[in-house]
Order: C-alpha cells, then structure tokens, then sequence
C-alpha cells in the first residue's frame, strides 16, 4: 500500500513543480528582464498614463481568461458586490496606479541594473506592512536577505546618483526622477500588497479577481486625473498612443502576463 502510493504521489507532485518552475521563470523575468525591455523599446516621449492604461486593461483581460480557464468566472462574478470590492480593492488599486506611474518615470532615467535593485526594495516595504497590518514577523534569514537588498540598493543609489543623467543633467537629476520615483514606488508596492493579503486572508478574495478590480478603480482613477493633469492634455493634443510602437505593445502585453506569475496557485 505504501510503496505504491509513493509513486502515485511523486506523479502527481511533478505538474506542480513544472508549474512552480514556470512560474519562476515568469518572475525572473518580470524582475530582471521587463526593465531592459521597456528602457529598449518604451520611447521616452510616450505617455505615461496611456502605458499605466493600456497594461491595465491588458491584464484585466489576462485575469478573465485565467478565470475562464479555470472555469470559475461565473462564480466569482455572481458572487461579486460593489461594497466588498469598494472595501477589498480599492485603496490597493489606487496605490498601484500612483506606483505603477512613478515606475514608468523611473524606467526611463536609470540604468536598467540601479532600477531591479531598486524595486526589489518593496520586498522590504511588504514584510514591514505585512508585519504592521498582519502581525507577520520575517525569519532570521529573511532579515539577513533584506538586509542584503538594502545594502545593495544603497551602494547602487549613489552610484547611480552621482553619475551624469541620460539628458547630460546632473545627479540631482538622477535623484529627482529616478531614485526618488522608483523608491516611492517601493514603499507603496509594499503597502498595496499588505492590503491586498489582507484582503485575500480576511475578506476571502481572490486574486484574480482583485486584480480586475484593482486595475478597473485604478484606471477610473488615473482617467480622472487626466482632467488636469499634463499627461491629459498630451493625450487630448498628440492622441493616447502618441510614440507607440510595435515593441511598445509588446512590452505591455510581456509585463501584463509576466504579472500573474505571482498571483497563478500551485
């Protein structure tokens, strides 16, 4: 009895370790490559607030064909109220649409090594607001690790800082729309994602489907804002995919996908 059911188990424990070496994969390249990506091929002309839209949507429709796969999509919006969404999602979804516009800032005044490092500092900002919202503490290596990361991010910053900008400004460029951006956005990426589980360990939602919600309130957001905002008027004089290209989508459509590699279960 027990030696076959050891095999049996084994079988079925191999889909789930491809799955978690896929998943992986997506991850490291959502950390290491999206970077190189959207410095190559993002221009820096483009508008921000119509890439922060476009990958919305786009992942938007990622997370209903996730929920079509799985075959809960009827589900999950039969269940759906305003209320609950309004109470899971959307802080976090205004959060991400601030974060998400200080990274595409970002993206186009660092080097693209200065930038991951940079960003993965929100690993930090979620184990302190995790800790602060959930009582979750970090293991001794855990700590040492984010305390590597922080080192790392440091040494990095003022290197990076006191390098010449890529428009021949100064270091105070660098600083003001680079460092400053990218570290703001990590802050609020760790609030955002401490909400999130929240979210999903108190009130019962799930990823998916926060997701949509996030990036629907986020975008009403972001649409609002374009009332007065500079990037409003750029869409209303040049049009909302003014400097696109053919990359420009691609980009969009890589890190769209590449996001739900930490939000896929198994």
């Amino acid at each position: 009895m027990g030696s076959s059911s050891a095999p049996a188990a084994a079988a079925a424990a191999a889909p789930s370790r491809r799955k978690v070496a896929l998943y992986l994969a997506l991850l490291t390249l959502q950390y290491g490559a999206q970077p190189l990506i959207s410095k190559r091929f993002v221009r820096e002309d483009t508008i921000v607030t119509s890439l922060v839209l476009a990958t919305e949507a786009a992942k938007v429709i990622c997370a209903i064909i996730l929920l079509i796969a799985e075959g809960s999509l009827k589900k999950q919006f039969s269940n759906w109220t305003l209320t609950g969404s309004l109470t899971a999602s959307g802080l976090p979804a205004a959060i991400y649409a601030l974060q998400n516009s200080l990274l595409q800032v970002s993206y186009k005044h660092l080097d693209s090594l200065t930038f991951s490092i940079l960003n993965q500092t929100k690993l930090l900002w979620t184990a302190f607001f995790t800790f602060l919202i959930l009582g979750q503490k970090q293991s001794s290596r855990q700590i040492l690790a984010l305390a590597l990361l922080i080192g790392a991010a440091v040494l990095l910053s003022v290197g990076e800082s006191s390098s010449k900008g890529s428009k021949g400004g100064g270091s105070d460029y660098i600083l003001l729309y680079g460092i400053i951006p990218v570290t703001v956005a990590s802050v609020l990426s760790g609030l955002a994602s401490s909400l999130c589980q929240w979210a999903s360990q108190v009130k019962k939602h799930t990823s998916y489907m926060m997701t949509i919600e996030m990036s629907f309130i986020g975008s009403m957001c972001l649409l609002a804002s374009t009332y007065r905002s500079p990037d409003g008027e750029a869409i209303r004089k040049y049009g909302f995919f003014h400097e696109w290209t053919f990359w420009t989508v691609v980009s969009t459509l890589c890190y769209s996908i590449m996001f739900f590699a930490p939000l896929t279960d198994g």
